[in-house]
This record gives structure tokens, sequence and C-alpha cells, in this order.
């Protein structure tokens, strides 16, 4: 299927590896120039030669952190014009909320909230103006179903989700589509550290606890950042205009609820 996206300027934030790689490759292979953006400089580099030898899209590569004014100023800077915005950001780490102060609050809602808005803000008049646009925000499973160690990323994430189901009406009938991506358990460096964290405290064996994991999700499996980018690139395609303010859940059927 061709998706209409030849040629197209995308901005994917956190890319360097994981799900925001795994949608800069799907979008690249389609023919997108993408700029990624990590503050890792050099998994960042090594991700944009790798994204480069694919032989689609333009690849730039801009090290910095989106979570300040600048940046997300180098980021934009190096893109000609946005028509895709990846939204992408670490979750913050799980605890007991009796131990989180003012700022560690601050820090999820920076992160994953006012950044992501801050940059639809600086790219969606634009894309009005050019009557194309995609944003795409990686939010989490845990929007729709909470899980209670990760108070931060609960709070700061549906709170992005709020906003943009009211923004995402306003910009449809500019053919600027706005939608969130809710990972479950996918196959990537966090999901590892969470797994052997969770090890550690039972007192098990990584296998033990990664095989257990596995076999609480419907599919049997983690889920791979490949198939995370192909939704990505999905939903940012002209077959995709009839789409905006939904939450797609990518979870191998974990979530047992039928809505």
């Amino acid at each position: 299927m061709d998706l209409g996206l030849q040629g197209k300027w995308a901005l994917v934030c956190a890319s360097s590896k994981g799900l925001g790689k795994g949608c800069a490759q799907a979008l690249v292979q389609e023919g997108v120039n993408v700029v990624l953006t990590a503050r890792g400089e050099e998994a960042l580099q090594a991700t944009a030669a790798e994204l480069r030898a694919l032989g689609g899209g333009e690849v730039r590569a801009v090290a910095g952190d989106v979570t300040t004014p600048e940046g997300r100023a180098a980021a934009l800077a190096a893109c000609p014009q946005v028509d895709i915005l990846v939204n992408n950001a670490g979750g913050p780490p799980p605890g007991d909320f009796r131990e989180w102060s003012r700022e560690d609050w601050i820090r999820a809602l920076d992160a994953n909230m006012l950044t992501p808005i801050e940059l639809i803000k600086a790219t969606v008049d634009a894309m009005i103006a050019r009557r194309f646009g995609r944003i795409v925000n990686i939010t989490s499973g845990a929007v729709k179903a909470p899980i209670d160690v990760l108070g931060l990323s609960n709070g700061a994430r549906s709170g992005l989700t709020g906003f943009v189901a009211g923004l995402a009406r306003k910009t449809a009938q500019h053919n600027v589509t706005i939608n969130n991506l809710l990972p479950g358990a996918f196959d990537t460096d966090r999901l590892r550290k969470t797994l052997e964290a969770s090890a550690k405290d039972r007192g098990a064996s990584l296998d033990a606890t990664r095989e257990a994991r596995m076999k609480a999700i419907p599919a049997g499996r983690f889920g791979t950042a490949e198939e995370f980018g192909a939704a990505c690139a999905f939903l940012c395609s002209r077959q995709a205009a009839y789409i905006t303010g939904q939450n797609w859940l990518l979870d191998g059927g974990a979530y047992p609820g039928t809505f």
C-alpha cells in the first residue's frame, strides 16, 4: 500500500532507539524525510546511519533535550517543514505517590504532557495552512488501564490525552489529524530494565520473570518496534485522514475490556 507520504517531512522525538526508532524507520521506508532527535549523541548518530542505509527519505539527526526550549528549537530548525510530528518521551520512574515531590510531578508533566503540547503549538498552524498534518503522540497503555506504581505517568499522559481529545476536533476539517498510540509491553530497553527490576524485587530469575509476563499477554509475546512503527506510519498516511482524536491500544490483547 502506498501511504502517500513520499517527500513529506517528519520530526520524530526520542527516536534513537525503541518505539521512536521504530516509527522513524517505518516513515523513512515510506520515503519520508525524517529529523531524529534524542539526548544521546552516540546512539542517535548510529540510528541515523542505520536508517540512511535503508535508501528511503533523507535522515537528519539533532542531539538535544526536547523538554527544553533550546532542544525544541534545534530540532524544529533542522526540519524545513513539519508535516508529521511524532511526540515521544521516556516515562517517569515508578514509585509510591507518597514519596513524590512537587518537582517530581513537574518533571513528569514537562516531559509527557507540556513538551508535546509545545511542539504541537509550534507546528499545527503551518500544517493547517498547508492542509496536511499528522500528529501522533506515543503515550502508554496505562492511560486506558492505569498501573498503580506508574502514577506520575498515569497523570501526565492522561492530561495530554484530554488535551488532544479537544484539539483534534478543531483541526480535522483542515486535514490535520491528532492521534495517540498506547503501547503495552514492547521488547525495548525500557521493558528490559523494568523486568530486571521486577526480577530483583521478587528474587526470581530474569528468564522466569520474562516468561511470566509474556504468558499474561494473549498474544503470548512482546510487541516489536517494527510493528509499532507500522501502526504509526499508517496513522500518518493519506488513508488515515478520517481517523482523529483516537487512542490506539497496541498490547497484544492484554487489556481485558470491551471499550
